[in-house]
C-alpha cells in the first residue's frame, strides 16, 4: 500500500481570510474610499454614516485590516441580511424618517470563527517574536536613567532598571517589542512626562525629582498603550490582561453543581468524507453525507457497534482510501477524486463497509490529515457496548522473558 510522507492539511473555513495587498491601507468594505490603518476610527465612523453599517467589540478584532479584507470579499458574494442583524431606529416614527442598521458581531458563527482564526494566527507571529527576542544577543539600548549602555540581551538592561533604578515593567520573558517599547517610554521621558500619572514638567530634573519622591518609577497600567508589549494579551480572545489576571480558579471550585443548560458549542467546522463540503456541525455533516453520497455514518456505527477508537479507525481509513483515489469496496483506482466518488455513489461501494480486518488495524490510529476536526466530534454510541465488541487500548508490554537478567539491569536498583 502506498504511504502517505508529507503531512496532509483539509480545506479550512471559512475559505482563508482575503490576501492582504501590498498597500498598507484599510478599504471601506462597501466602496473605494481608503483610510490609513491609523484612522481606524475614521473608517468606522465612515461605515456608519455612509453604509449604516455597525462592526460590534472592534477593539477585540486582532487584525482589523485582515478583517475588513475578509467581510469586503464576503458582502460582494452574498446579500449583507445574510450576515448580518437588522436594526431599526425610530421604529414610531413616520416610515421616511425611520432608518435601518445593520450589526455585524461574533453572534454569527462565521464572524466568531474569522475573529478566532485572526486571533491565533497573531498570537503564532507574536511567540514567535517573544522566543526570537528571549535569545537575540545582539540587544543594544542606553538606560533611560543613568545613560550607561547595555549590550548583549534585554534582560541585562531590564533588571539593571528594576534593581538600580526601582524602575520594573515586568519580568522580560512576559515582554514582546522591547525596542519598541523602550522607544515608547522613553519618548515620555524626552516630552518631560511622567511615566505613571503622566503629568508634564517644565524641566529635566524637576520631572526627576516627581518620580523619586512620588514612587512614580512605574508605568500606569490603565494605559492601553502598553497592553501590546505585554505577551498576556495575546493570550485569550476577547479578554484583556486585567480580565485574565482577575480571574480565579478556585471559584471553579464553589460551583461543582453549575447549570451547563445555556453552554454553546463552538462551530467545528468538519470536513466530508468524499467532498470538499464542509458543516459547523457533526448532526448537518452526517446529513451531508447521507444526502449527497449516501453514506449513513450513523446508521453504520450503530449497526457495526462501532466504540470511539473504531470509528477514528475507519475515519483515517476512509481518508485514507479516498486520497489514493482508490474505491475501499473493490479497489478499483481512479485518475481523480470525481471520477472515484461518482464510481462509488452508481455502484454502491460508497454505502457499505468493507470486511472489518480490512480498516480495523492499529496503522489507521494516526490521522490522514493533521487537522481532521471530525476525529475531535466522533464520540462512543449511547447504546451499551457489549463485551464482544469492547475494544481495549493496544499497550505494548514489556519483554518479561529473561526476568532474573531484567531485574540486574533495572534502574530502579541505583534508587535502592
Amino acid at each position: 500500500s502506498e504511504c502517505i510522507l508529507e503531512p496532509l492539511s483539509l480545506p479550512e473555513s471559512p475559505g482563508g481570510v482575503a490576501a492582504v495587498e501590498s498597500s498598507p491601507d484599510v478599504p471601506c468594505i462597501f466602496c473605494k474610499e481608503c483610510y490609513l490603518l491609523a484612522e481606524q476610527n475614521q473608517l468606522l465612523k465612515h461605515m456608519i454614516i455612509e453604509h449604516k453599517l455597525v462592526i460590534a467589540d472592534v477593539k477585540l478584532v486582532a487584525d482589523f485590516r485582515r478583517y475588513i479584507l475578509y467581510w469586503k470579499k464576503r458582502f460582494a458574494e452574498q446579500p449583507i441580511t445574510d450576515f448580518c442583524s437588522v436594526i431599526r431606529t425610530n421604529s414610531e416614527a413616520p416610515l421616511e424618517e425611520q432608518d435601518n442598521y445593520f450589526l455585524l458581531c461574533d453572534v454569527l458563527p462565521e464572524d466568531r470563527l474569522l475573529r478566532e482564526q485572526l486571533q491565533q494566527k497573531r498570537l503564532r507571529e507574536i511567540l514567535e517574536q517573544q522566543q526570537r527576542e528571549r535569545y537575540d544577543r545582539s540587544f543594544h539600548s542606553m538606560c533611560m536613567f543613568c545613560n550607561q549602555e547595555f549590550t548583549g540581551n534585554r534582560s541585562v538592561l531590564l533588571n539593571h532598571m528594576a534593581r538600580e533604578h526601582s524602575f520594573n515593567i515586568g519580568l522580560p520573558d512576559n515582554i514582546v517589542n522591547c525596542y519598541e517599547f523602550l522607544a515608547v517610554l522613553q519618548e515620555k521621558l524626552n516630552n518631560l512626562q511622567c511615566l505613571y500619572c503622566e503629568k508634564v514638567f517644565r524641566d529635566k530634573n524637576t520631572l526627576k525629582d516627581h518620580m523619586r519622591k512620588k514612587q512614580h518609577r512605574r508605568i500606569n497600567a490603565k494605559n492601553k498603550e502598553y497592553d501590546k508589549f505585554y505577551i498576556i494579551n495575546y493570550l485569550e480572545f476577547g479578554k484583556s490582561w486585567e480580565e485574565v489576571q482577575s480571574e480565579d480558579d478556585r471559584e471553579l471550585l464553589d460551583n461543582l453543581e453549575e447549570d451547563w443548560s445555556d453552554w454553546e458549542e463552538h462551530p467545528v467546522c468538519a470536513v466530508c468524507l468524499f467532498c470538499e463540503q464542509q458543516a459547523d456541525t457533526t448532526e448537518k455533516l452526517y446529513l451531508h453525507m447521507q444526502k449527497s453520497h449516501g453514506f449513513d455514518f450513523p446508521k453504520i456505527k450503530s449497526e457495526h457497534g462501532l466504540n470511539f477508537y473504531q470509528q477514528v479507525k475507519l475515519v483515517n481509513f476512509i481518508r485514507r482510501e479516498i486520497h489514493h483515489c482508490r474505491c475501499y469496496n473493490c479497489q478499483e483506482k481512479f485518475q481523480s477524486k470525481g471520477g472515484l466518488i461518482s464510481h462509488m455513489e452508481e455502484t454502491k461501494h460508497i454505502t457499505f463497509l468493507p470486511a472489518r480486518s480490512t480498516w480495523d488495524q492499529p496503522q489507521y490510529y494516526f490521522p490522514t490529515y493533521e487537522n481532521d476536526t471530525l476525529l475531535c466530534t466522533l464520540s462512543d454510541s449511547e447504546d451499551l457496548i457489549t463485551e464482544d465488541q469492547s475494544e481495549d487500548i493496544p499497550v505494548v508490554s514489556e519483554d518479561i522473558s529473561n526476568l532474573k537478567a531484567l531485574k540486574q539491569s533495572s534502574v530502579l536498583n541505583q534508587l535502592l
